[in-house]
């Protein structure tokens, strides 16, 4: 090619799986992602929201998933996501929702709804464990009781995927779009040599040899750069708030434990202080209890000396008046 394509970028991506010409290959990219999860193969698929390079190309605002029914009914949302970010579970779970609910118009009953699908390209990581690359909800008890088979969200995410070799048709697509930017179409390697990745590097080469295709791949990536660029800075300004909530929050957890130690020291002085004043108190009061009993000891000597004078001079009396017998 003469110039590298990846085909996560999104006009590339929905030119891979969005267009008419290339039907076949939305057709084997859903039986290889859902593969088991399927009762039958799709043999059939009809594109929802066919990829117009024109009018997709204009509008930076495009819409950048794949919508498709099959010959049964059932709905599928494939979309490609370069950016991990906090809202993207909520993004995800409501695209699937709203593509489900979508199926009923006024008056018909549930029991026309079909199964739902929604597959996610993630090319950064979302969940925590970074041993499992497939992960697939759908609605279930603890105990792994389905409540209705209607399909569910199916995530793959590309960084966690390092398969040397192709066992599978979904492992095939998958090192096709975390390595498809590094193919050279004249030495593909053995596991791009089938029809279907064939196809979809004739698809790389149109955005790669023409010229306006490619210098819409470079705006749409340019654009993608610009927001991821935005996304970057919104994080880092979110997580400074976040640094400064947590010091702030610190600085007043701080000032409080001051105010609690503060509030304990003086609570300590005033119990000191009581104690003092207790101490002093029970001082005077044996000061006092000493002063009355020393005051009743005066007292009862007083009255002793008191009645040995009066016992004198009664004697004393009574030996004058013998002698004056």
């Amino acid at each position: 090619m003469r110039h590298p394509i990846d085909p996560r970028i999104d006009c590339v991506f929905k030119a891979l799986l969005g267009t008419e010409t290339n039907r076949a290959l939305l057709l084997h990219f859903l039986n290889a992602m859902l593969g088991a999860e399927l009762p039958a193969p799709i043999s059939g698929v009809e594109i929802l929201n066919p990829y117009n390079e024109r009018e997709f190309l204009d509008d930076k605002l495009s819409i950048v998933d794949v919508k498709a029914r099959d010959d049964h009914g059932g709905l599928y949302q494939i979309e490609i996501q370069l950016l991990s970010y906090r809202d993207l579970p909520a993004r995800i779970s409501y695209g699937w929702a709203d593509l489900y609910s979508s199926q009923l118009s006024d008056g018909e009953p549930y029991s026309t709804l079909k199964p739902t699908y929604a597959i996610w390209l993630l090319a950064e990581d979302l969940l925590p464990d970074p041993d499992v690359y497939l992960h697939d909800f759908r609605l279930r008890d603890p105990q792994g009781r389905g409540l209705l088979n209607h399909g569910g969200i199916w995530l793959l995410e590309l960084n966690k995927f390092h398969a040397e070799w192709v066992n599978t048709e979904q492992e095939r697509w998958l090192k096709f779009f975390k390595e498809g930017v590094t193919l050279d179409t004249d030495a593909l390697p053995p596991w791009m040599q089938t029809p279907e990745m064939r196809q979809a590097m004739r698809t790389l080469e149109r955005f790669s040899e023409k010229d306006r295709a490619y210098h819409a791949y470079q705006a749409r990536q340019n654009y993608l750069r610009q927001q991821m660029s935005i996304q970057q800075e919104l994080d880092e300004r979110r997580a400074e708030a976040e640094q400064a909530r947590q010091f702030a929050e610190q600085a007043r957890a701080a000032e409080e434990q001051a105010r609690a130690a503060e509030e304990q020291a003086r609570q300590f002085a005033e119990q000191s202080r009581t104690a003092e004043e207790q101490a002093r108190l029970a001082l005077e009061q044996e000061r006092v209890a000493k002063e009355q009993e020393r005051a009743k000891a005066d007292q009862e000597r007083a009255e002793k000396e008191a009645a040995l004078a009066e016992l004198a001079s009664l004697k004393a009396q009574m030996q004058e008046q013998g002698r004056t017998e």
